[in-house]
């Protein structure tokens, strides 16, 4: 620690400046007294669904016939309390000017209920996306070492627990959870992508999956993959126009390779197409259809020994 103390004497200089900065450019800050949804109380949640959903993979261990029930109930529970209070935090936050009237803990309470009645459905497709890992993955030896070790599965598990929640019209807190799978596994999935069951993503780091995709079932991508807008549609004073169709569709059985950009809301992917590595597409392909780049010439230099070296193409 440092021994001058008549440096800290100019703290309180700061500190009134750096308030006075807070109210000169307020988007920035959240005053008030009501608070938004909390991003360890978020994470927590995500780890009691990942309990939930994959029981006896997660923080839980030693459940069988006998416990599962009271532990299921358990959580369903707890997270019927965390769920409530973190949506009724986003909800205030984002009407309580246009409603200030509304019970938004009656209303989160509601909406955390009907999240909770989706579990088993939700789990339901979470085991098709198992299947088409296992099946499209040959270093893959088990349904359990997927759900134990893949980040796509992680990533693609969080987006259809963040996805039902965007559905019941929950703000803040999906785009949050994707947000923490992101980090965890470089897997960006907006949560109001549609995405289809059996869905893999084999690898995944780079993988960028945009607001407006739409998805459709035993899709099968690669690590690097971008499906993204081509442009951004503004109005007449240049600002962004929100809500529109602006990332690509990808039919049923469609396979994309390795850095792969497909771009654009009217770019529409053929079921059973295929998407070759690096490829950069922007716009519709039929289905059955296989899109690659032309096969690139490389050009190897070996040496003799002696200084001199021998060139060839390939």
């Amino acid at each position: 620690m440092a021994t001058d103390v008549r440096l800290k004497e100019g703290l309180p200089e700061i500190t009134a400046a750096l308030v006075g900065n807070y109210l000169e450019c307020n988007k920035l800050s959240h005053l008030g007294h009501k608070p938004l949804p909390s991003r360890t109380a978020v994470i927590d949640i995500l780890a009691d669904l990942y309990d939930l959903l994959f029981p006896g993979f997660g923080r839980r261990q030693n459940l069988h016939v006998g416990n599962v029930e009271y532990f299921a109930g358990e959580f369903i529970d707890a997270l019927h309390d965390k769920l409530t209070q973190q949506i009724a935090a986003a909800l205030r936050h984002e009407l309580c000017r246009e409603a200030p009237h509304v019970d938004f803990e009656a209303l989160a309470q509601q909406k955390a209920i009907s999240f909770l009645r989706k579990l088993p459905e939700i789990r339901c497709v979470l085991g098709q996306d198992v299947e088409a890992a296992y099946a499209g993955d040959p270093a893959a030896r088990s349904y359990h070492e997927i759900i134990f070790c893949y980040p796509g599965m992680e990533a693609v598990t969080t987006y259809r627990v963040a996805h039902e929640l965007l559905m019941l019209g929950v703000p803040f807190i999906p785009r949050m959870m994707t947000e923490v799978a992101h980090s965890k596994t470089g897997i960006d999935i907006h949560p109001g992508a549609r995405i289809g069951p059996g869905f893999f993503i084999d690898h995944g780091t780079g993988v960028v999956i945009g607001e407006t995709c739409e998805i459709g079932s035993h899709v099968k991508i690669y690590q690097g993959v971008t499906l993204g807008a081509l442009s951004f549609q503004r109005d007449q004073e240049g600002n962004l126009v929100r809500g529109t169709k602006r990332h690509p569709t990808l039919h049923d059985h469609v396979v994309v390779y390795a850095n792969a950009t497909i771009l654009g809301g009217d770019t529409i992917i053929g079921h059973h197409s295929v998407i070759g590595s690096n490829v950069w597409l922007t716009q519709s392909v039929e289905p059955y259809t296989v899109v690659q780049l032309e096969k690139p010439q490389l050009r190897i230099r070996g040496s003799r020994g002696d200084g001199s070296g021998l060139m060839y193409h390939i």
